[in-house]
């Protein structure tokens, strides 16, 4: 090894290991929903907020053994917040499931049925139910794509419609937030 070069070569060493800070799931939903870690933000969060969120969620991946990320969404907001101060009691969130997405709500035997695989949403959807995650499904998309309740994942609650659901959410003081 050239010796004359160590000094460089440490150098790039240490530039490049600032960025490789990691992901981190948790405290809420422990095995999904991982965030990086905002040193000093300049728009800074107030810890005094209450943070109610209704995730309306319609696509789902094409894929029937990836996780639907914009479910994986609703862990990210509960765990970034909750890793940045925010006490849980300050944090509310909704799920409402419509359109292709709807098929991430079924129990494994049912989407085992349809797809020939385990439903790969299932613990996720748990984990936000175990966090008090109000998860409904819309009523209009159960039947057109034919998923009856005693298909669904236990927990999960059905609602005339996505429209009717996210209406008498935000007449309770979510935020919509449209994935």
């Amino acid at each position: 090894m050239n010796f004359q070069r160590l000094p460089q070569f440490l150098l790039i060493i240490l530039v490049y290991s600032g960025f490789s800070q990691n992901t981190k799931t948790g405290p809420i939903i422990e095995d999904f929903g991982a965030v990086w870690e905002i040193d000093n933000p300049d728009f800074a969060t107030d810890q005094s907020q209450e943070f109610k969120a209704v995730f309306d969620v319609k696509d789902g991946p094409e894929s029937d053994t990836e996780v639907n990320r914009n479910i994986n969404t609703v862990a990210r907001f509960l765990n970034m917040h909750a890793q940045s101060g925010i006490p849980v009691s300050q944090l509310k969130a909704a799920l409402v499931v419509h359109g292709t997405a709807a098929r991430n709500l079924l129990s494994d035997d049912a989407y085992k049925a349809r797809y020939k695989v385990e439903n790969p949403n299932r613990e996720l959807i748990e984990s936000l139910l175990n966090a008090d995650v109000e998860i409904i499904m819309c009523g209009q998309s159960s039947k057109t794509r034919d998923f009856p309740k005693e298909d669904l994942i236990p927990g999960v609650k059905i609602a005339l419609s996505a429209m009717t659901a996210n209406i008498q959410l935000q007449n309770q003081g979510y935020r919509p937030i449209k994935l």
